[in-house]
């Protein structure tokens, strides 16, 4: 019994050791286990915090040209409501007959100032008969070239809000009406025979305009000519006033014609007298070379001659006889023989 016992417990005891060294084993394992997924959940936390981190910069970045570019939609919306303003007022201003007199008016007088100096233009000129042109240039023979800019509109406004045949024909009568009877108000008011020029200007403040009316209406265009009545858009009107100036400045040098001649005679004594001058002081020049050569002839004389008496001996014993040393006015001493009677 006591073997049994014996047995038993040593069995039990070896069970107890296999159980320990199993529980060791597995304690190891779960250990590992445990590092092994802190290891994986920690690389896996890094991971997606850098793929948190990456995304959320996109983001911020994908948000921020977001924001730029509804800050420039709304400056490109801002500029196009203000655009849309300016263009709304500037239709209210073509739509009356006093503003568009008055815009127009405002550009022919900036062109008319850019291009002709002072003087040579005045604004509200009053005629002899009472009338008062827009403008007046004033050419070489003092006659005025009167400029109007009171441009008609409204027929051509209403041309081109025509919408059926018949508006579009009742629009293009009335602007050939319109336009006609402002250029016979011009003809009657401002071309006075012996005070005006014998032509005047009809300023057309829209070249768009201006061109519709010359390619649509040539009519219109040959009918104001023969009534000595010339349209003209603003590049036409810079053209004119060049040649405006250029005439100026041509009558301006024949007003001088006589002057300058008399400036040129001038100048033709002068240039004789000069050349008198030159020619007085090329014989002082040639004089003075003469007189220069002269001097270098002396000069090599006397180098000859102070060569020759560097080449005496003063010496006693080598005098020569019935010789003898003779004192210049200069102090120098030079010998020479005796003369008969010295």
């Amino acid at each position: 019994l006591e073997e049994r016992l014996s047995e038993v417990l040593r069995a039990q005891s070896e069970s107890s050791g296999r159980v320990d060294a199993m529980t060791q084993a597995l304690a190891g394992r779960q250990a590992e286990m445990a590092r092994a997924v802190n290891e994986r959940l920690d690389s896996v936390t890094h991971r997606v915090g850098q793929s948190m981190e990456h995304s959320t910069r996109n983001t911020m970045e994908s948000l921020r040209a977001l924001h730029e570019r509804l800050g420039i939609i709304d400056s490109a919306h801002k500029n196009l409501t203000d655009l849309t303003t300016q263009v709304t007022t500037l239709r209210d201003v073509l739509a009356n007959k006093q503003s568009r007199g008055a815009f127009g008016q405002a550009r022919m007088e900036a062109i008319v100032q850019d291009g002709l100096p002072k003087g040579a233009y005045e604004f509200q000129f009053t005629l002899s008969t009472g009338k008062r042109p827009d403008c007046v240039v004033f050419l070489p023979d003092q006659r005025p070239l009167c400029i109007d800019a009171k441009f008609p509109l409204e027929a051509m406004t209403a041309l081109h809000d025509a919408r059926t045949d018949e508006e579009r024909r009742v629009a293009t009568q009335r602007l050939r009406g319109d336009v006609m009877k402002h250029v016979s108000d011009i003809a009657e008011k401002y071309l006075v025979t012996g005070e005006t020029q014998e032509m005047a200007l009809m300023f057309v403040p829209s070249e768009s305009v201006y061109a519709e009316i010359h390619d649509g209406f040539d009519d219109v265009i040959q009918k104001a000519y023969r009534a000595r009545v010339v349209l003209v858009s603003p590049s036409l009107l810079m053209l004119a006033i060049q040649v405006m100036q250029q005439i100026m400045k041509d009558a301006r040098m024949r007003d001088a014609a006589d002057q300058i001649q008399t400036e040129v005679i001038k100048l033709g004594d002068d240039l004789g007298r000069l050349r008198d001058r030159v020619v007085k002081l090329q014989k002082h020049f040639s004089d003075a070379n003469e007189d220069v050569r002269q001097i270098l002839i002396s000069a090599d004389k006397i180098e000859k001659r102070a060569g020759r008496i560097e080449e005496l001996d003063f010496s006693k014993s080598d005098a020569p006889e019935g010789s003898r040393l003779v004192a210049t006015g200069a102090g120098e001493l030079f010998p020479r023989k005796l003369q008969a009677g010295e």
